[in-house]
């Protein structure tokens, strides 16, 4: 299967909250704005995910509130939050005020993007109970209503519906939520297996009476050749992600790739 759709190519450029003084980050954030890229994204960890793991490091929500107030219309959210780390309730409540805070006087800007968890460093550190990977999705499975359901009490409500990324590819829980609650479907797939995945999708959007031409297929550049993203867009995707990071942040790379999405908007 082939995930045909109108929907305009974006890129979403990723700012890694770690081995940098945090004026540096807020430095590549309002790079990514200026340089046009279509939204600005950061991870929800507590410690660096390579180099040292005992460099600096931000927390995930504080800097994508300061992100907010600081840019003007690139999109904000993290790829992706840890259900695990916060109350669904508190969670709701902190994406609505983080979509109220980049709305400077329209819509908000904030995209939920939220997953299982799966660094366990960060669990153990901070006292969370690890689990396995079913106890963590059963989790996420059990939170992901409550979130939706929370947004609609808040006063006051999120500016218009919060969207709501979901992170990974498994069959039989992940794309299950997928299909009955996300407007973007993050992962790394590659051409070779997205087809089966949409398969997989449509079967559970059937099941829910889904009409997946609201979803946006996201999936993440990092080393692929521009030969390989070019076969995951002719299957439908719509969305990519690059990480840059300090110390050496490549941003001609990410220019490079900005340019590639003209191209195909054009």
């Amino acid at each position: 299967m082939t995930f045909y759709t109108d929907q305009p190519l974006k890129i979403g450029i990723q700012v890694a909250p770690q081995h940098a003084e945090y004026s540096k980050l807020r430095d590549l954030g309002l790079w990514a704005e200026d340089a046009g890229a279509d939204a600005l994204m950061n991870w929800d960890h507590f410690f660096p995910l390579h180099g040292d793991d005992t460099g600096m490091h931000y927390e995930c929500f504080t800097q994508l509130a300061a992100f907010a107030e600081m840019t003007e219309r690139i999109q904000i959210g993290p790829l992706v939050t840890c259900n695990s780390y916060r109350n669904p309730n508190l969670l709701a409540d902190m994406a609505r005020t983080i979509d109220h805070i980049s709305a400077k006087g329209g819509e908000g800007r904030f995209i939920l993007g939220i997953g299982a968890g799966w660094f366990e460093k960060d669990y153990t550190e901070y006292g969370y109970e690890f689990g396995t990977v079913g106890s963590r999705l059963n989790a996420l499975i059990r939170d992901l209503p409550i979130i939706i359901d929370r947004f609609e009490k808040l006063n006051p409500k999120p500016t218009r519906k919060i969207p709501i990324l979901i992170g990974g590819k498994g069959e039989q829980k992940t794309l299950k939520m997928v299909a009955k609650h996300a407007d973007y479907w993050h992962s790394f797939v590659g051409a070779d297996e997205i087809s089966h995945k949409f398969d997989v999708l449509k079967e559970h959007a059937d099941a829910v009476g889904r009409d997946l031409s609201t979803l946006t297929i996201s999936n993440e550049l990092k080393t692929r050749t521009v030969e390989e993203a070019d076969a995951l867009y002719d299957k439908g995707v719509r969305f990519f992600t690059i990480g840059i990071s300090e110390p050496e942040p490549n941003l001609e790379m990410a220019k490079k790739w900005l340019q590639w999405r003209d191209s195909k908007n054009s």
